[in-house]
């Protein structure tokens, strides 16, 4: 959360984190030509179906964007941008068949809290993924905001609003908050996506949401308070009994009695 004092949260309406992935993991974009017509595609589409774009990354394989569909014509949006996008890379590189996989993965937003943790998700994707070693990724909404995008297609007016009223003010303070990486924003964004963390991933989310220095920490407390955050830890969605096991070094069948147990009381 950006380090500002607001009275009332900002209300979310109709805001979707959506994700579009090439078909059996398959690069989107072979150059930067690609990902400038992708955009110059999106741009036609958010104009024409009224869409407002308040966050995008472009990745090899996949994008996300996030959009407010007032007009609800999302289902339009995507479709337009990627049946356009298929002919222009199939003719380019002479290929046949299906480019993205499945329909696109739509997640609505209604939490204030849901939306900043998508901003640093976003913009702290290609720095994941070593493609950038900051924010100031070619390809991302974060250059819409600073002003160094060649093709703007994001609306930055409403995100700004959440760092505060003056606009100057309100984006030094979104830059600043985009430079702060966090591991734990970003692994609840994950498991909103429905993607498995790995074990070290999982260990190190369970460490930042319980304020521990080592999730290993957990057996060294006594047996009550230890069971107590393996019946927490056994509620975050994404992380299952069996992780917890290989996590916390105890047995699958001791950690399912734990969580049963603590479920009686």
């Amino acid at each position: 959360m950006p380090r500002i004092a607001r009275e009332n949260l900002k209300t979310i309406t109709k805001t979707y984190h959506i994700i579009i992935r090439g078909v059996n993991k398959q690069d989107l974009f072979f150059d930067d030509s690609d990902k400038e017509k992708y955009k110059k595609i999106v741009k036609a589409a958010k104009e024409k179906f009224e869409i407002k774009v308040q966050l995008y990354v472009m990745m090899s394989n996949h994008v996300h964007i996030v959009i407010q569909d007032e007009k609800e014509k999302m289902s339009n949006f995507m479709h337009k941008i990627c049946s356009t996008y298929a002919m222009y890379f199939n003719k380019k590189y002479e290929r046949v068949g299906h480019l993205f996989q499945n329909r696109f993965k739509s997640i609505k937003v209604v939490e204030e809290s849901h939306l900043l943790n998508l901003i640093k998700y976003i913009h702290s994707n290609p720095y994941k993924e070593k493609m950038s070693v900051g924010p100031e990724y070619k390809w991302s909404s974060y250059m819409d905001y600073v002003g160094k995008s060649e093709i703007k297609i994001a609306d930055t007016d409403f995100i700004l609003s959440l760092f505060g009223e003056n606009k100057e003010k309100a984006l030094d303070n979104f830059i600043k908050y985009n430079k702060e990486f966090d591991e734990k924003s970003y692994f609840e964004i994950e498991l909103r996506c429905d993607k498995k963390l790995s074990d070290e991933e999982a260990a190190k989310y369970i460490s930042k949401v319980f304020g521990l220095e080592n999730v290993l920490q957990i057996n060294s407390f006594n047996k009550e308070i230890r069971n107590s955050y393996i019946c927490k830890i056994a509620k975050i969605k994404g992380i299952y009994i069996e992780q917890i096991a290989r996590i916390l070094g105890i047995s699958k069948r001791n950690i399912a009695r734990i969580i049963e147990n603590g479920k009686k009381k």
